[in-house]
């Protein structure tokens, strides 16, 4: 680093991205997208002329979008706020409304404990049950800003609506964000509680069920006043942060809802195929509601699988801490990404069972 870095960020441990590497071609298993294109009518809206259309700045008010959305949602457009990617809105929230403190649990998104301390946000993680779930009585009652991703990453495990509602309103006077970045695989979204609850913002994105990733769009839901906080934010930061060949494309996804929806069946499938194939394995599988499985087995270490799997053009995400060190968090692509993977692992276990025994 610089000696010119401020002193408050010296310590600061920045997020790890899973890796996207172009020395060879890999099936991608490690950053949760979608192994499905844009819908033809996104890819169609996206033509030569709205390209050269990039001469001009966006809608920073990104009006058709949300009343697109809010229509979907049964809310007002003054109920709905778009952004860079769902991270943008975690960071504005962050800013925006936790400088007394926020509950986290102590395995889930990476980015909750870089944004706090980041903002120089007080912070508590709460540890899940010794089954991944998270332990809803440790956030009731507090008093306290909460986080909670629903379905939880890396676990997959999802929390239903009532349980929802029992933090949001056993804690009327501070913010539940609730990340729903995986919830059209399985869970069941808080969104209709928005209505009910000022003090509930709801984020979603479009990188995972939206095909979306690499063009960066988020969504948040909530009361209008705390939509208001993060129009404010935005509007301090940066108002055009969504270009025009973005919120075209997220428009056309919004018209293209069941071409996605059935797009999301297809993965749920292939999870739960996969989920199966490991457990025959021996693995121990978490009963994921995301678009990824997360996976230990008794047999290897989540390392060596990890890198047996990336000598074979396989990449998974391996995160090497903790509770979840020996584990494996696996990305869901099409059957055949699927039965490819399950192949290598059926190999790397052979070959690993075979060198113990020689040893």
């Amino acid at each position: 680093m610089s000696r010119f870095l401020n002193e408050e960020y010296v310590a600061l441990e920045a997020y790890t991205p899973g890796e996207q590497p172009r020395d060879k071609r890999y099936i991608k298993l490690n950053t949760n997208e979608s192994p499905f294109p844009p819908s033809d009518g996104v890819l169609d809206a996206l033509n030569v002329r709205e390209v050269a259309d990039l001469r001009l700045y966006p809608d920073p008010t990104c009006k058709v979008l949300r009343e697109k959305l809010a229509a979907v949602f049964g809310c007002g457009a003054e109920n709905v706020f778009v952004s860079n990617g769902s991270d943008d809105i975690l960071n504005f929230a962050f800013m925006a409304f936790f400088s007394d403190g926020v509950l986290f649990p102590d395995i889930s998104y990476g980015f909750y404990k870089v944004y706090a301390e980041l903002h120089g946000v007080p912070h508590e993680t709460v540890p899940l049950h010794e089954d991944f779930s998270i332990a809803v009585d440790d956030y009731v009652g507090k008093n306290k800003n909460v986080v909670i991703a629903n379905p939880n990453a890396p676990t997959g495990l999802c929390l239903s609506r009532g349980e929802v509602e029992r933090i949001v309103a056993s804690n009327p006077d501070r913010v539940v964000l609730v990340d729903e970045a995986y919830v059209d695989f399985g869970g069941e979204s808080a969104i209709p509680l928005v209505q009910k609850y000022d003090n509930l913002l709801v984020v979603r994105t479009f990188s995972k069920s939206g095909s979306l990733a690499g063009g960066r769009l988020g969504v948040a839901v909530g009361s209008a006043a705390l939509i208001s906080d993060l129009e404010k934010i935005k509007y301090s930061t940066n108002p055009y942060a969504i270009n025009r060949l973005t919120l075209l494309a997220g428009e056309r996804t919004v018209d293209d809802r069941e071409y996605y929806a059935q797009n999301c069946r297809i993965i749920a499938g292939n999870r739960d195929y996969t989920a199966s194939a490991l457990r025959r394995l021996g693995f121990f599988v978490t009963e994921s509601k995301a678009n990824f499985v997360f996976a230990e087995s008794p047999d290897i270490d989540g390392e060596t699988l990890y890198k047996a799997l990336r000598d074979r053009g396989i990449l998974v995400r391996f995160f090497g801490k903790g509770r979840i060190r020996n584990f494996n968090r696996i990305s869901i692509g099409t059957r055949a990404d699927m039965d490819a993977f399950v192949e290598a692992v059926e190999e790397i276990l052979a070959e690993h069972k075979k060198r113990t025994e020689e040893s």
